[in-house]
């Protein structure tokens, strides 16, 4: 075998380095999470317990940590399915030219360039001044829809743009109307992209911030309770609720992931058994 030569090193040293920046700074977290009881914020470590584990689903002095996960993961799951909804309309809409398709197009991208935190103050403003009430569920939801829809919506067009037609006009030559070759052609052939599209709306909401800040009101999410509790809480409890998120966050990934393996699986197979009763 051949050499490698100076710069596969000098590149894989590089990429170790990344990775340890990017993960870094999690692993740190999660390891600290174990302190023992008398443990603090920094190394070296004292003890090694799950003591501050027990302790977060313990009554706490500052802040209210379960009420907050509940709202970010009803916040999450309604971003979600609105996410998943527009962005499939909206894939089929832009799939035919129509008058003001490229300002359209523009306006929604505009929104992933404005910085997040005027996103925020516009939305909060918006609904105060209009004698709204600004809420996690109403301004809150609107404020987040703008970073997850473009999203959405650009990998529709991505999907769309090389989606076969033939495939509907075969359906409509067998009779099936528009809502039936939606329904039992177009959505299953595109199911793994919804499923990627609803993977993003629901984890950037679910970690969302800046947008958050400003248009969540009396009620803070679960991001805004965390960055509350730096200002108040000095013990590793912190660090174990960090854990637990990240922990969610991963379980809930290889939830969409094991989804979108089974549903190729079953389309495999499907189309395998199709092809025997052919032979």
């Amino acid at each position: 075998m051949e050499p490698r030569p100076r710069s596969f090193y000098i590149l894989a040293a590089f990429f170790g380095l990344f990775l340890l920046f990017l993960y870094g700074p999690t692993l740190t977290i999660g390891i600290l999470s174990f302190q023992g009881p008398q443990g603090g914020l920094t190394f070296p470590m004292n003890g090694v317990s799950l003591h501050w584990f027990r302790d977060l689903f313990e009554q706490q002095a500052v802040g209210d940590i379960w009420g907050s996960f509940r709202r970010s993961l009803a916040l999450g799951l309604m971003v979600m399915v609105t996410t998943v909804v527009v962005s499939v309309m909206g894939g089929l809409a832009f799939r035919k030219r129509f008058s003001g398709s490229s300002v359209v197009f523009y306006l929604i991208i505009t929104s992933l360039v404005i910085p997040s935190i005027l996103i925020s103050l516009g939305v909060g403003l918006i609904f105060s001044q209009s004698g709204l009430p600004v809420h996690w569920a109403t301004s809150g939801f609107g404020a987040q829809l703008t970073w997850t829809l473009p999203f959405g919506l650009l990998i529709m067009f991505a999907v769309f743009n090389r989606f076969d037609k033939s495939y509907e006009e075969a359906a409509r030559d067998l009779g099936a109307t528009n809502w039936q070759t939606l329904r039992h052609v177009v959505i299953p052939i595109i199911a793994p992209s919804l499923i990627g599209v609803a993977l993003f709306g629901f984890t950037l909401s679910y970690d969302e911030f800046a947008r958050t800040l400003l248009t969540a009101g009396s009620y803070n999410t679960l991001p805004l309770e965390i960055f509350g509790m730096t200002t108040n809480v000095t013990s590793p409890v912190l660090y174990a609720l960090g854990t637990l998120t990240t922990l969610f966050s991963l379980v809930l990934i290889g939830v969409f992931l094991a989804i979108a393996f089974l549903s190729a699986r079953r389309k495999a197979k499907a189309g395998s058994d199709k092809g025997k009763g052919l032979v």
